[in-house]
């Protein structure tokens, strides 16, 4: 059997592929990508700033994946609590598919919705820029309160490869100009785990230290040669805040049974839905370019899209659980089974990447996390792909009482993208 070589990617919320090579090692031409330790380059094209007008395409890509990849992931363990962040995946993903070629590109492309692959980067690029600018904070004793409310959102792209591999050219450009992600060169041949160390490290200071590893021991080995990070973080603060005085302990119909959570009050004007057996409602954050839309009910939940299509505004009597939930996965089965099998075979085609050495994923690893209390929202996530060679009118309000399992969605608003989403069956299940 040929051995492999690994290309990684990262995201955060965070994600990590992997890709490896197959075939045996060679003698890799050098076309200035040659390194040692932690040098780094950037592709010959400076990055560039996209618009948010240019963000339609991938918004709607990624919000289609993101209820298809829940499906999956739900039906794994429907009891568990989840959270993943489809943003942070579907950037790494797309990132990797720029040097996927033929039937590889092909099956990535189904999968994440991509329906034109000549401008999904740059349509990438104008989501992470919205994200971006979200960014803001606010004196609050300008109009008369104390401290300050803020929006912290970020999100970083980076890749990992082998130093003295020889990379296309016009992948380094693309990744450059549209993901703003410089080339790290470390040495996976000789000292695969500091390789790993110095991934989780950047990893972890990207989420603020939420993530301290995505990538567990013996994740990364000699046979790596590229790994692709992207990561995200959030803290923001709710438009209005939950009075923590009207916080009590109340029941949560759980799976295994009611447990006890500590249950948050507030009764204003929200944006509310409902429909058959099923009530949903949306919270701003400051400023307005984020919400968090949890829906709850007994029977079969809507899509997100649904869901946001009956929003509209009326006042609300809302109870709705603190909780702190986390989520590590390896994706690599379900994105086979969702359709891009090949990427993961000897038959993969990457050579987009690389012609040195043919590569094919060996891995997608995911971990997110998010903390909802009375003030707001703390979240982070990143992604690791590895690739292997061969590798209203005034009415009275409506009470939503969230004390059954929900599912929720946390959308930029301008772009209407899902970069958290997550089912919480049990809230007194930390992470």
């Amino acid at each position: 059997m040929q051995r492999r070589t690994f290309l990684s990617l990262l995201a955060l919320p965070a994600i990590a592929q992997f890709l490896q090579a197959c075939g045996s090692d060679s003698g890799s031409k050098s076309n200035g990508n040659n390194g040692v330790g932690r040098s780094s380059l950037r592709g010959l094209a400076p990055h560039a700033t996209a618009g948010p007008t240019d963000a339609a395409q991938a918004s709607t890509a990624i919000n289609a994946f993101a209820q298809d990849l829940y499906d999956r992931l739900v039906a794994v363990d429907p009891t568990a609590n989840l959270v993943f962040s489809p943003a942070s995946i579907a950037v790494a993903l797309t990132m990797t598919a720029a040097g996927a070629r033929d039937t590889t590109n092909a099956e990535m492309n189904s999968v994440l919705h991509i329906e034109d692959d000549g401008t999904i980067d740059r349509s990438m690029n104008g989501v992470t820029t919205a994200l971006s600018n979200a960014n803001r904070t606010r004196d609050n004793s300008a109009d008369g309160g104390t401290g300050t409310s803020s929006v912290q959102f970020t999100i970083a792209n980076s890749l990992w490869g082998q130093s003295g591999l020889s990379f296309e050219q016009a992948f380094l450009d693309v990744l450059s100009s549209e993901y703003d992600a410089a080339l790290e060169l470390v040495d996976y041949r000789t000292d695969p785990e500091a390789a790993r160390a110095a991934i989780n490290e950047w990893v972890n200071t990207q989420t603020h230290e939420r993530i301290p590893e995505l990538l567990a021991k013996g994740t990364i080995t000699s046979d790596a040669r590229l790994t692709l990070v992207n990561a995200i973080y959030l803290k923001a603060n709710w438009d209005t805040a939950f009075d923590p005085t009207l916080t009590v302990d109340a029941p949560f119909h759980a799976p295994a049974g009611d447990v006890t959570v500590p249950m948050m009050h507030t009764e204003r004007d929200l944006a509310y839905a409902e429909g058959t057996d099923w009530q949903a409602v949306n919270i701003p954050y400051v400023f307005g370019a984020l919400a968090f839309t949890v829906a709850v009910g007994g029977g079969t939940l809507p899509t997100g899209d649904e869901v946001f299509a009956a929003l509209a505004e009326r006042p609300v009597d809302l109870g709705m659980p603190r909780f702190d939930i986390g989520t590590s996965i390896n994706l690599t089965d379900v994105l086979a089974g969702m359709g891009m099998p090949t990427a993961f075979t000897d038959r993969a085609d990457f050579s987009g990447i690389t012609q040195t050495e043919p590569l094919a994923m060996g891995a997608v690893i995911h971990q997110a996390n998010i903390t909802v209390d009375e003030v707001g929202t703390e979240a982070a996530a990143a992604t690791a792909v590895v690739m292997v060679g061969t590798s209203a009118p005034v009415d009275p309000p409506v009470t939503v009482t969230i004390d059954r399992p929900f599912t929720f969605w946390l959308r930029e608003t301008t772009t209407g993208t899902i970069v958290f989403m997550g089912r919480v069956n049990d809230p007194t299940t930390g992470r």
